[in-house]
């Protein structure tokens, strides 16, 4: 089952976080994943929500996050931004009724 993949980050350091945006997207497109939401427009109407936010759809979400190559681009990563990784279990089923 594929498996969205919501990013929301704040940025600290934006020369930091371009480099790991860089190597981030070998790494993205290694294991296969596809955009659905790359920041645009949002309305938080209800609780907190980060100045950006990306969705990604991949089947190997958690082994692309626990790969040596998504490590390495990590590394670039720190310091440069706060960021909050969630993987969630896709549904492929018929809409709810409920």
């Amino acid at each position: 089952m594929r498996e969205p993949v919501p990013w929301a980050r704040r940025c600290i350091k934006p020369e930091g976080y371009q480099a790991y945006g860089v190597a981030l997207q070998e790494v993205l497109r290694k294991y296969g994943a596809k955009f659905l939401v790359r920041g645009g427009t949002f309305e938080a109407v209800e609780g907190k929500a980060r100045g950006r936010n990306i969705v990604l759809d991949y089947a190997t979400a958690l082994a692309c996050y626990r790969s040596p190559e998504y490590d390495k681009a990590k590394a670039l990563r720190a310091g440069a931004a706060d960021i909050d990784v969630i993987v969630i279990e896709g549904y492929d089923g018929p809409p709810p009724t409920d």
